[in-house]
Protein backbone atom coordinates (compact mmCIF):
# COMPACT_ATOMS: atom_id res chain seq x y z
CA UNK A 1 0.00 0.00 0.00
CA UNK A 2 2.72 2.88 0.68
CA UNK A 3 4.68 1.08 -2.31
CA UNK A 4 1.66 1.92 -4.55
CA UNK A 5 1.08 5.59 -3.03
CA UNK A 6 4.83 6.37 -3.69
CA UNK A 7 4.15 5.19 -7.13
CA UNK A 8 1.47 7.22 -7.78
CA UNK A 9 2.99 10.02 -6.05
CA UNK A 10 6.20 10.25 -8.38
CA UNK A 11 5.42 7.88 -11.52
CA UNK A 12 4.48 10.87 -13.92
CA UNK A 13 7.80 13.20 -12.78
CA UNK A 14 9.92 10.08 -13.45
CA UNK A 15 8.17 9.54 -17.00
CA UNK A 16 8.41 13.16 -17.81
CA UNK A 17 12.55 13.33 -16.84
CA UNK A 18 13.08 9.83 -18.68
CA UNK A 19 11.23 11.11 -21.57
CA UNK A 20 13.35 14.66 -21.55
CA UNK A 21 16.47 12.44 -21.68
CA UNK A 22 15.46 9.23 -24.23
CA UNK A 23 13.16 11.44 -26.03
CA UNK A 24 11.07 8.34 -27.11
CA UNK A 25 7.07 8.16 -25.33
CA UNK A 26 7.34 3.92 -25.72
CA UNK A 27 11.06 3.55 -24.30
CA UNK A 28 10.44 6.39 -21.21
CA UNK A 29 7.04 3.74 -20.26
CA UNK A 30 9.16 1.10 -20.24
CA UNK A 31 12.23 2.75 -18.18
CA UNK A 32 9.80 3.96 -15.65
CA UNK A 33 7.66 0.53 -15.09
CA UNK A 34 11.59 -0.99 -14.90
CA UNK A 35 12.57 2.09 -12.30
CA UNK A 36 9.76 1.17 -10.46
CA UNK A 37 10.30 -2.49 -10.40
CA UNK A 38 14.05 -2.10 -9.13
CA UNK A 39 12.97 0.21 -6.36
CA UNK A 40 10.55 -2.29 -5.33
CA UNK A 41 13.30 -5.34 -5.68
CA UNK A 42 15.66 -2.67 -4.06
CA UNK A 43 13.88 -1.74 -1.20
CA UNK A 44 15.60 -2.99 1.62
CA UNK A 45 19.13 -1.81 -0.36
CA UNK A 46 17.57 2.09 0.57
CA UNK A 47 20.19 3.52 3.43
CA UNK A 48 18.40 6.45 4.31
CA UNK A 49 21.62 8.32 3.84
CA UNK A 50 19.64 10.45 0.89
CA UNK A 51 15.86 11.22 0.03
CA UNK A 52 13.94 8.48 -1.28
CA UNK A 53 12.71 11.32 -4.01
CA UNK A 54 16.93 11.58 -4.84
CA UNK A 55 17.30 7.53 -4.38
CA UNK A 56 14.54 6.90 -6.97
CA UNK A 57 15.65 9.49 -9.37
CA UNK A 58 19.38 8.32 -9.27
CA UNK A 59 17.57 4.76 -10.22
CA UNK A 60 15.80 6.21 -12.72
CA UNK A 61 18.21 8.21 -14.47
CA UNK A 62 21.08 5.76 -14.50
CA UNK A 63 18.64 2.81 -16.06
CA UNK A 64 18.20 5.78 -18.65
CA UNK A 65 21.68 6.61 -19.27
CA UNK A 66 22.69 2.80 -19.79
CA UNK A 67 19.50 2.23 -21.91
CA UNK A 68 20.41 5.58 -24.28
CA UNK A 69 24.22 4.17 -24.27
CA UNK A 70 23.24 1.01 -25.01
CA UNK A 71 20.89 1.81 -28.06
CA UNK A 72 23.35 4.85 -28.86
CA UNK A 73 20.80 6.60 -30.91
CA UNK A 74 18.75 9.50 -31.02
CA UNK A 75 15.21 9.08 -31.44
CA UNK A 76 13.24 11.53 -33.15
CA UNK A 77 9.79 12.62 -33.61
CA UNK A 78 7.43 12.59 -36.53
CA UNK A 79 6.20 16.71 -36.86
CA UNK A 80 3.69 15.33 -38.77
CA UNK A 81 2.36 12.43 -35.78
CA UNK A 82 -0.22 13.69 -33.37
CA UNK A 83 0.91 12.81 -29.66
CA UNK A 84 -1.04 13.33 -26.71
CA UNK A 85 1.20 13.86 -23.95
CA UNK A 86 0.77 10.97 -21.33
CA UNK A 87 -0.70 13.49 -18.67
CA UNK A 88 -3.49 14.32 -21.32
CA UNK A 89 -2.28 18.06 -21.39
CA UNK A 90 -2.77 18.34 -25.50
CA UNK A 91 -6.41 16.93 -25.34
CA UNK A 92 -7.27 18.70 -22.24
CA UNK A 93 -5.80 22.16 -24.06
CA UNK A 94 -8.15 21.48 -26.55
CA UNK A 95 -10.96 20.65 -24.98
CA UNK A 96 -10.83 23.92 -22.56
CA UNK A 97 -10.72 25.85 -25.81
CA UNK A 98 -13.50 24.38 -26.68
CA UNK A 99 -15.61 24.81 -24.41
CA UNK A 100 -14.46 28.15 -22.99
CA UNK A 101 -14.64 31.99 -24.90
CA UNK A 102 -12.03 32.88 -22.51
CA UNK A 103 -9.89 30.06 -23.26
CA UNK A 104 -5.97 30.67 -25.52
CA UNK A 105 -6.42 31.48 -28.99
CA UNK A 106 -5.58 28.92 -30.65
CA UNK A 107 -2.29 30.50 -32.72
CA UNK A 108 -0.63 31.09 -29.37
CA UNK A 109 -1.71 27.13 -28.01
CA UNK A 110 -0.03 26.17 -31.66
CA UNK A 111 3.22 28.20 -30.64
CA UNK A 112 3.38 26.95 -27.94
CA UNK A 113 3.26 23.78 -28.95
CA UNK A 114 5.49 24.25 -31.32
CA UNK A 115 8.43 25.91 -29.75
CA UNK A 116 8.08 22.17 -27.02
CA UNK A 117 8.71 20.80 -30.25
CA UNK A 118 11.81 22.57 -30.91
CA UNK A 119 12.90 22.79 -27.40
CA UNK A 120 12.97 18.67 -27.08
CA UNK A 121 14.14 18.08 -30.51
CA UNK A 122 17.42 20.46 -29.26
CA UNK A 123 17.34 18.81 -25.95
CA UNK A 124 17.96 15.44 -27.60
CA UNK A 125 20.62 17.05 -29.54
CA UNK A 126 22.81 17.06 -26.17
CA UNK A 127 24.71 14.12 -24.98
CA UNK A 128 23.18 12.31 -22.62
CA UNK A 129 25.30 13.70 -19.23
CA UNK A 130 24.05 16.99 -20.47
CA UNK A 131 20.01 16.22 -20.91
CA UNK A 132 20.33 14.61 -17.05
CA UNK A 133 21.49 17.46 -16.00
CA UNK A 134 19.29 20.11 -17.96
CA UNK A 135 16.09 17.57 -17.01
CA UNK A 136 16.98 17.50 -13.53
CA UNK A 137 17.51 21.50 -12.51
CA UNK A 138 15.26 22.80 -15.43
CA UNK A 139 12.46 20.51 -15.68
CA UNK A 140 12.27 18.63 -12.37
CA UNK A 141 13.16 21.70 -10.11
CA UNK A 142 16.16 19.99 -8.96
CA UNK A 143 19.08 21.89 -6.77
CA UNK A 144 22.41 21.18 -7.65
CA UNK A 145 23.29 19.11 -4.33
CA UNK A 146 19.92 16.61 -5.01
CA UNK A 147 21.60 16.70 -8.83
CA UNK A 148 24.94 15.45 -7.37
CA UNK A 149 23.17 12.68 -5.42
CA UNK A 150 21.19 11.32 -7.95
CA UNK A 151 24.39 11.73 -10.43
CA UNK A 152 26.79 10.61 -8.18
CA UNK A 153 28.93 13.47 -8.73
CA UNK A 154 30.30 16.77 -7.14
CA UNK A 155 28.48 19.93 -7.03
CA UNK A 156 31.02 21.21 -8.87
CA UNK A 157 30.34 18.88 -11.89
CA UNK A 158 26.87 19.37 -11.57
CA UNK A 159 27.32 23.23 -11.86
CA UNK A 160 29.72 22.64 -15.07
CA UNK A 161 28.04 20.12 -16.90
CA UNK A 162 25.11 22.69 -16.60
CA UNK A 163 26.88 25.77 -17.82
CA UNK A 164 28.19 23.72 -20.63
CA UNK A 165 24.56 22.10 -21.18
CA UNK A 166 22.79 25.39 -21.37
CA UNK A 167 25.55 26.90 -23.69
CA UNK A 168 25.17 24.06 -26.21
CA UNK A 169 21.76 24.09 -25.68
CA UNK A 170 21.56 27.74 -26.79
CA UNK A 171 23.70 27.25 -29.72
CA UNK A 172 21.36 23.89 -30.69
CA UNK A 173 18.35 26.39 -30.68
CA UNK A 174 19.74 29.43 -32.87
CA UNK A 175 21.61 26.71 -35.49
CA UNK A 176 18.03 25.58 -35.70
CA UNK A 177 16.29 28.77 -35.23
CA UNK A 178 18.31 29.83 -38.40
CA UNK A 179 18.11 27.46 -40.51
CA UNK A 180 14.33 27.74 -39.87
CA UNK A 181 14.79 31.26 -40.73
CA UNK A 182 17.21 30.61 -44.00
CA UNK A 183 14.05 27.91 -45.27
CA UNK A 184 11.74 30.43 -44.89
CA UNK A 185 13.31 33.37 -47.03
Amino acid sequence: MAMERLILKYQSRIFNVILKMCGNTDDAAELTQETFVKVIESIDKFKGRSSFYTWLFRIAVNLTLNYCQRHARIATRSLDAEETEPDGTTESLLRDFLSDDRAADPAAVAQSRELCDLAMKSLLKLEEPQRAVIALRDIEGMNYNEIADVLNIEVGTVRSRLSRARSNLREILESMVNEGESKHR
